[in-house]
């Protein structure tokens, strides 16, 4: 029976090493934004009294939640606040042992300029959409119409992806209204700057005097 206690006991410490590797200072921090005051005890509900949270901390100036408990996973805490929240959740530090960045070398998409149909009931939603679709890479502008539940975005990005993007990351419905390809519009550009250095315009010459005989000879004074 000893025997089984020691086991028992020595399974208990490697748990406790692999939590220890995973969260050696005990503190987790998660990216998330936070607009307001309900965002915040949203954040704190969503982790209460989850496995190894000991204390939760709002820091909505940095848009950041500090968890606190040694027992803690990252990675768990992480997924349990994105599916109780339904909010993009980033995992700050620590970052898992066996994460593996892999970079794919994408071909740059065309500039778009895409119309989106997003339900917008606030200024704080309006705010956290914004956030939201900044976060997509090529994003270059988003302007939000709160009252027509409209938001514009601009930047080098495929149109469905960020309709797919929107919903996996804000967890929002989003429907393309219009969508403009302006790098056509920038490839017309380049090619009359083109013709324009290539075919200079045909020079003009002072005026001169005709004869009545012969209106395209000069006329000799």
């Amino acid at each position: 029976m000893a025997k089984n206690n020691n086991c028992t006991e020595e399974i208990s410490n490697d748990e406790n090493r692999n939590n220890n590797n995973n969260n050696p200072d005990g503190i987790i921090i998660l990216g998330v934004y936070i607009h307001c005051e309900g965002c915040g005890n949203q954040v704190i509900k969503s982790l209460r009294g989850f496995e190894g949270v000991e204390e939760i901390e709002i820091d909505d100036k940095n848009h950041k939640v500090i968890v606190k408990g040694k027992k803690a996973d990252p990675t768990k805490v992480a997924e349990r606040l994105r599916k109780k929240s339904g909010k993009h959740v980033d995992l700050i530090s620590p970052k898992p042992n066996n994460q593996v960045e892999e970079e794919k070398p994408e071909v740059k998409p065309d500039l778009y300029e895409v119309m989106l149909k997003i339900y917008l009931h606030c200024e704080g939603c309006a705010k956290e959409v914004k956030h939201c679709i900044h976060d997509m890479e090529g994003v270059h502008t988003v302007d939000p119409d709160m009252e027509k539940n409209l938001v514009c975005v601009k930047g080098r990005m495929d149109p469905q992806k960020l309709v797919e993007f929107i919903s996996k990351r804000g967890g929002r419905n989003a429907e393309i209204v219009n969508k403009i390809n302006l790098r056509r519009e920038e490839i017309s550009d380049e090619r009359e700057d083109i013709l324009y250095q290539n075919y200079p315009s045909q020079a003009v010459y002072a005026p001169q005097l005709f004869s009545d005989e012969n209106p395209n000879s000069c006329s000799i004074m």
